[in-house]
């Protein structure tokens, strides 16, 4: 026996909250008896478990880890050129898949997951999700250029949208930016278009995740609270 929110998280439905406000809202059923109780428990291989009248099951256990990525690793599952990829540094048998992807040289925050609906919704452009970088540059950015930046830039592929800018240190070799799109090698790109080469580049945030204190090539799941959030800025229409 299991709790049914639990059992109904597992699933894929949402987090234990939302479920039991689903619970709440009369809109669960096991056995085809609409659920009256949050405490009620549910035996997963005898009984069947509905949400707003559709099966649920748990063949799939959801799971969701917060990378921060080191330098020289590549963002895929396998790489043909036997280059050492991401999934190496995470634990054996946990079947999961990069939520877009940072190049070999750029470091931070990488989210994999075995959840497809999610990574489609924070991969598509229409709904912003905003990831935040810190780059180092060759020489200070000039303020001509930062308007540029953030107006957009013409690249082979079009103009991009619209950026945040932010100078970081007295120098302005470091300058914080801010984007709700993820073309290849954007940032690169877009800052060698202008003749500043890039020295380092670090995802900083990805939509409602930060790395605090997580070290380069380390990882942790997510708490029920940061996955429901992170739904949440998704869970509307773009």
């Amino acid at each position: 026996m299991k709790r049914l929110n639990k059992f109904l998280a597992e699933c894929g439905v949402g987090s234990r909250r939302k479920c039991d406000v689903l619970i709440q809202e009369g809109r669960i059923a096991v056995g085809g008896e609409v659920v009256q109780s949050l405490g009620q428990s549910v035996d997963e291989s005898r009984e069947v478990v509905t949400v707003d009248g559709r099966k649920v099951s748990a063949a799939i256990k959801l799971v969701y880890i917060l990378l921060n990525k080191p330098k020289g690793y590549v963002t895929t599952v396998s790489d043909e050129l036997g280059r050492k990829t991401v999934l190496e540094l995470i634990p054996k048998g946990v079947r999961v898949f990069p939520v877009g992807r940072l190049d070999k040289d750029t470091t931070g925050a990488l989210l994999l997951t075995n959840d497809g609906d999610l990574t489609y919704k924070l991969t598509h452009p229409k709904y912003n999700v905003k990831k935040v970088y810190q780059v180092l540059l060759s020489q200070p950015i000039i303020e001509k250029y930062v308007k540029k930046l953030q107006n957009g830039i013409m690249l082979e592929d079009g103009v991009t949208r619209h950026c945040l800018v932010k100078i970081i240190g007295k120098d302005k070799r470091t300058v914080e930016l801010t984007l709700m799109e993820g073309r290849k090698r954007e940032i690169r790109r877009m800052l060698q278009a202008l003749g500043y080469d890039v020295l380092k580049l670090k995802r900083t945030k990805f939509a409602t995740l930060s790395l605090v204190r997580l070290s380069p090539g380390k990882w942790r799941y997510l708490t029920e609270e940061e996955i429901e959030k992170i739904r949440s800025i998704v869970s509307r229409e773009g």
